[in-house]
């Protein structure tokens, strides 16, 4: 979360949306194209050398491609945002969207002053943004030597995303909190594929793909392997992989035991 914070500061980029997943990142971004590619690609880049830094797994995510889909009108604009926001409960993470705490979700139509999100609350109901503290100590915090130009309120160890997410502006294109409510509930992912493509283009590695199958499998229907399940029970399988991990809808008929060409639709 703070990496996002940090890596803004050096590109002309607004960001309007985003959420963190366990295989792929979500932005909804405002600025010129190649601005916005090069934030991408560096907070990716930063991404993965701390993950080979601290866990030591190198080139982690060296082949993990990046896609970009302009946004032209503000009724996409709107379903993409929604879309972004609702990504980790369509994935099976047990959470609300306002919620899931990897993500701008929870700044949209608060009230104003306070912001409540789990996982950086203990028992409080709400946490007050009063207090800032000195450059020293958010330089520190975030160990970086950047100069900072946006302001820093912090929650707990992390940047309050009210300070780096224009939530005001994506308020703004709702109007009302009635609008926003409707557009949650009616966009679909079918309303972002159709428009040239999916957001994010991210095909997992077959071996891992097939691990988190089996798993998945385990979890539904009490076995490993799909062989003993139903068409019904396999299209529920392939529905669950889709939602949670992204991949492209050929691996998941492929490792579901479908045809690609008689179930691409349904999925």
């Amino acid at each position: 979360m703070n990496r996002i914070y940090v890596v803004l500061q050096s590109y002309e980029v607004v960001i309007l949306a985003f959420a963190l997943m366990d295989t792929h990142v979500h932005f909804i971004l405002y600025g010129e194209y190649d601005q916005c590619k090069r934030f991408v690609h560096e907070y990716i880049r930063q991404t993965s050398w701390y993950i080979s830094f601290r866990r030591q797994e190198e080139h982690k995510m060296k082949a993990v491609s990046i896609s970009h889909q302009a946004i032209t009108d503000d009724y996409y604009l709107k379903t993409a945002i929604c879309y972004t926001i609702k990504n980790p409960p369509v994935a099976g993470i047990r959470y609300n969207s306002y919620d899931y705490p990897w993500s701008s979700g929870a700044l949209y139509f608060r009230k104003g002053g306070s912001w409540c999100s789990p996982a950086w609350m203990a028992s409080d109901a709400h946490c007050t943004l009063t207090t800032h503290l000195g450059k020293r100590q958010v330089l520190a915090l975030l160990n970086t030597k950047k100069v900072l130009k946006l302001p820093a309120r912090i929650i707990g160890r992390l940047v309050f995303p009210g300070d780096y997410v224009a939530y005001e502006i994506v308020e703004r294109l709702f109007k009302t909190h009635k609008s926003f409510n409707y557009f949650m509930c009616t966009c679909r992912e079918d309303d972002i594929e159709s428009r040239g493509g999916s957001i994010s283009h991210l095909t997992i590695p077959m071996q891992e793909m097939r691990q988190h199958t089996h798993e998945t499998c385990q979890e539904l229907f009490g076995q490993k392997s799909i062989r003993g399940l139903s068409t019904q029970e396999r299209l529920r399988l392939a529905r669950t992989l889709r939602a949670r991990y992204n991949s492209s809808l050929k691996q998941i008929a492929r490792l579901s035991g479908l045809v690609y060409e008689e179930v691409k639709g349904i999925l």
